[in-house]
């Protein structure tokens, strides 16, 4: 991987990856190592056993993760990506504590369709020790978080929601409080929109065509009905129910197309405050929006301890 500066300046990966170190505690990367054109060591990263073992590898040297595997054709996570979303949550609540990033377990997570490869809560509690609460409507992939959780004893509460209409109900209860709710929605609105996309990526990698998704997926991790506009939405109105129960709700939105309708949802269920963040890896821009029912004058009794 090339250097790239556009990451987070806290990410771990901005300068690419360091596969000395990497095959110094992973040996068995060796087997998956190639050489680029410019003879820095790399992967093939149209092999899907190449990325999942690089993962497996990151986790490891950079995350304290010891054991970390995922069944067959559920969705391997760009570690870089992904660990973006964790440091800018974590500039998000510094912003109503003083420019301080809060850290330790008292800072609760909710991951809302955490996946089999429970990577959110993985880098989230090693970067910053919050504590995580992951929820999703799968049993592959609760069977398979709580396998990561058991194999390296991680305190990580696990949640099934089994109402597949509801994001936050059943799975908040009463007498929590969350500082951050967040989520990598499902962004393509059918099947067929989800394979077409996959074509490109596989058009673009020089594939030609196939029918494989590429770095795996479940149906529920890459399509519902409506795509990312009415999940995100149903999201929005569903978090009214808990505006004193979160200080920030926040979701990826992959396509810029979706804030406009986003925007008009958000301005009718009256929040207090709303925040775009936009996030670049390599060629390719990702953005989070962010909002609350809290006042800014109300946020920091969060982190501080009054409402915890």
């Amino acid at each position: 991987m090339a250097n790239n500066s556009k990451l987070h300046p806290r990410n771990q990966h901005a300068e690419g990856y360091d596969f000395e170190r990497l095959l110094a505690d992973s040996p068995e990367l060796e087997t998956f190592t190639i050489r680029n054109p410019m003879g820095r060591a790399t992967i093939d990263f149209q092999d899907a056993a190449a990325v999942r073992m690089l993962n497996r590898a990151l986790l490891k040297t950079h995350y304290n993760i010891d054991f970390w595997d995922i069944p067959a054709n559920y969705l391997c996570p760009p570690i870089p990506g992904r660990v973006d979303y964790i440091h800018y949550l974590a500039d998000l609540l510094a912003a109503s504590n003083n420019q301080d990033i809060p850290r330790g377990r008292h800072i609760k997570v909710l991951d809302v369709g955490t996946g089999a490869s429970l990577v959110y809560p993985l880098l989230g509690q090693s970067e910053y020790g919050w504590h995580f609460t992951g929820v999703d409507i799968d049993a592959g992939a609760i069977k398979s978080a709580r396998r990561i959780c058991e194999a390296n004893r991680l305190n990580i509460a696990i949640r099934r929601q089994n109402a597949p209409e509801n994001i936050f109900k059943n799975v908040i209860e009463p007498r929590d409080i969350f500082h951050i709710t967040m989520c990598n929605p499902p962004f393509h609105a059918s099947m067929e929109q989800a394979t077409k996309g996959t074509q490109r990526k596989w058009n673009n990698l020089g594939k030609g065509r196939s029918s494989k998704l590429n770095f795996g997926g479940q149906n529920a991790e890459l399509w519902c009905p409506g795509g990312e506009v009415k999940f995100v939405a149903s999201m929005i109105e569903q978090s009214t129910e808990f505006a004193d129960q979160c200080l920030w709700f926040t979701s990826l939105v992959s396509k810029k197309d979706s804030l406009r309708p986003l925007s008009r949802v958000l301005g009718k269920a009256n929040v207090a405050d709303f925040n775009l963040v936009e996030m670049a890896q390599g060629q390719k821009t990702s953005r989070f929006i962010a909002w609350t029912f809290i006042k800014k004058n109300q946020r920091s009794k969060y982190l501080i301890g009054g409402r915890q």
